[in-house]
């Protein structure tokens, strides 16, 4: 998944070895993590799926079980870990993530703090962003959900990249070892307001702040605070609106060529009817929004350290 470490590295033309995590997928809103053993098996719908089977075949490949069926094999990008992991939290998601790396303006090499790492969703995308040079160091107040995000990152093969530190930053602020050398910190507190003034001296001159919070009451409480040491204070929220792609057969068209779908309850035709619907029915690929679309998640807000001289 990451260029820095080529012994961890995964990717779709990297051949499955015992051991590895893979991203088995059934359709797109059904897949789930699991750790190839050659020992071992999966059973699904689809039937019973030996790991052994697995095993040298390049990340992407289509498996087939004892009946016939059969699932794709992926690489745990961080857009699908984000998708499959634990949620020990609310996570966030690529909508969000993808916006915030951008804003942030988080590139390799950058140094970026988090608090809380949560379920570990946008630290592991923040690997990818920073590497192979920079480092993300996150911090979370639960000492089990910190364990298990730092288990989580051995297992996508981030860990070289990622710090995990058992910290109140809320009470008692970031590391001053980070003093001034920071290029962003990531907040996702309930009470962000309190970690601000800690954030501000961990940045660079015109190092980012990015605060997530799902309550508007939050962000007015945050803006307030940033107001005293930060400028370009920003608040986005990011809505995503996904669609469904696919072929519709033997509809009906009416005169102009246009979709004429029939109601669902429907007298039988007789065999003339048929023959003479059949004449003017057609297929076509169909766009329509997924009913399954995400709404409010929650806001961003950015800011930008003053540059004082």
């Amino acid at each position: 998944m990451l260029p820095s470490d080529s012994t961890k590295k995964l990717s779709f033309t990297r051949c499955i070895k015992d051991g590895d995590l893979v991203v088995v997928y059934e359709r797109h809103n059904v897949m789930k993590a699991v750790k190839v053993c050659e020992t071992a098996v999966l059973q699904n719908r689809f039937g019973v799926f030996k790991h052994s089977d697995w095993i040298g075949n390049p990340f992407g490949s289509k498996v087939f079980s004892n009946k016939g069926g059969f699932v794709y094999l992926l690489a745990p990008t961080p857009e699908l870990w984000t998708l499959v992991l634990s949620h020990r939290t609310q996570i966030l998601y690529i909508a969000d993530i993808s916006f915030l790396i951008m804003y942030m303006e988080i590139v390799p090499g950058c140094l970026v703090l988090e608090s809380g790492t949560g379920s570990g969703s946008l630290t592991t995308s923040l690997a990818r962003a920073v590497a192979p040079t920079g480092r993300v160091h996150t911090f979370d107040f639960h000492e089990q959900r910190a364990a298990s995000a730092r288990e989580d990152f051995e297992k996508t093969g981030v860990s070289n990249l990622i710090t995990v530190g058992v910290r109140d930053i809320q009470g008692e602020g970031f590391p001053v070892e980070f003093s001034g050398l920071v290029d962003s910190v990531f907040l996702d507190l309930p009470q962000p307001w309190l970690a601000i003034p800690s954030a501000a001296k961990m940045l660079k001159p015109d190092g980012i702040l990015c605060s997530f919070s799902p309550c508007i009451e939050q962000v007015q409480q945050s803006s307030e605070m940033l107001r005293s040491k930060f400028t370009d204070i920003r608040t986005f929220e990011v809505l995503l609106r996904s669609y469904e792609v696919r072929e519709v057969k033997n509809f009906l068209v009416d005169e102009i060529g246009s979709p004429k779908f029939p109601p669902r309850k429907r007298r039988q035709c007789s065999r003339e009817e048929s023959n003479a619907q059949g004449s003017s029915s057609s297929s076509t690929i169909m766009a329509r929004p997924c009913g399954e679309a995400r709404g409010h998640t929650g806001y961003l807000t950015f800011a930008r350290l003053k540059c004082l001289f």
